[in-house]
């Protein structure tokens, strides 16, 4: 995992932007350099979001007009005459679309904004979005993904991570959307599109790829239903909603990450120990999640 200590193994706290309004010291967005445009924005103020009747478009049209932020609601159909107006004067433009329609969308808001509104995404998948607005667009470009979904529980981190288009450029503009992010009650930190997208590969895809699998190996009904305990059922009812609700999402999102296969190839390695029986070592390295001590023993 990106976010591992390389000498135990176990989980580090991800790089959190500093307070004040600005990223501290200890993140990549401090860099020397890469300045903004004199008449550049350092603060937004107004933004333009394209997929607002979507879940996570109604959150982030709510959030910000609770904060005082002048935001314009744009979905389909995107005519010309629509996101002209709606992108005009905007601060930022916001695109909040299934990850494959990203560049579609980036091409059209792109061709209406000015050199200096920053162009930004909220998807799962960061490599290819990224590189398809960066190609439509020839201004600042930051990508962003909420780790929580359009009806966050009161107890939630509303964790989002940030990056920069353009890694080392427009470092301002990957500034002013983290600062955007806290004012509107989320939690940016630090990250890039590698690192996010091979993070992502395990977290949500290799955990739907998984329970697929897990489900499909026994097919339902038959014997087996007479042994169903517990523990199994509360994993039926957990996987409910991923399958027959969300599974066009995240075979989706599983298809477009870069490293799902790579992700899905370590995991059958895994699997293969158990076959050759050394499960032993598997509950050993596993516990690593919740016991330093054994991360410490099985990484010298």
């Amino acid at each position: 995992m990106s976010n591992m200590n390389k000498d135990t193994n176990t989980p580090t706290p991800p790089r959190v932007f500093g307070e004040g309004g600005g990223p501290g010291e200890g993140t990549p967005f401090c860099k020397k350099g890469s300045p903004p445009p004199e008449s550049s924005l350092l603060s937004i103020g107004s933004l333009a979001l394209v997929g607002a009747r979507g879940g996570m478009g109604k959150l982030i049209v709510g959030r910000c007009r609770e904060a005082g932020l002048t935001v314009r609601e744009l979905d389909r159909p995107l005519t010309d005459e629509k996101i002209a107006e709606g992108v005009a004067g905007a601060d930022m433009v916001l695109v909040s679309v299934p990850v494959y329609a990203t560049g579609e969308v980036a091409e059209k808001v792109a061709a209406r904004m000015g050199g200096r509104q920053i162009l930004a995404d909220v998807g799962s998948v960061k490599t290819q979005p990224i590189n398809d607005m960066v190609a439509q667009y020839h201004g600042p470009v930051v990508g962003t993904h909420p780790l929580f979904g359009p009806a966050p529980g009161p107890d939630d981190a509303l964790r989002v991570a940030v990056m920069d288009g353009r890694p080392g450029e427009d470092v301002w503009a990957t500034r002013a959307v983290a600062d955007w992010c806290r004012r509107i009650g989320f939690t940016p930190f630090a990250s890039d599109a590698e690192e996010h997208d091979r993070a992502a590969a395990y977290v949500q895809g290799l955990n739907f790829v998984t329970t697929l699998a897990y489900l499909a190996a026994q097919g339902a009904g038959g014997a087996v239903q007479k042994y169903l305990t517990p523990s199994f059922t509360r994993r039926l009812v957990a996987a409910e909603k991923l399958i027959t609700k969300d599974a066009g999402l995240f075979t989706a999102l599983y298809e477009a990450n870069p490293y799902s296969h790579e992700a899905v190839r370590n995991f059958r390695s895994f699997l293969n120990l158990a076959a050759g029986g050394d499960v032993d070592l598997l509950v050993r390295r596993a516990e690593a999640w919740w016991t330093a001590e054994t991360a410490k023993k099985d990484n010298p």
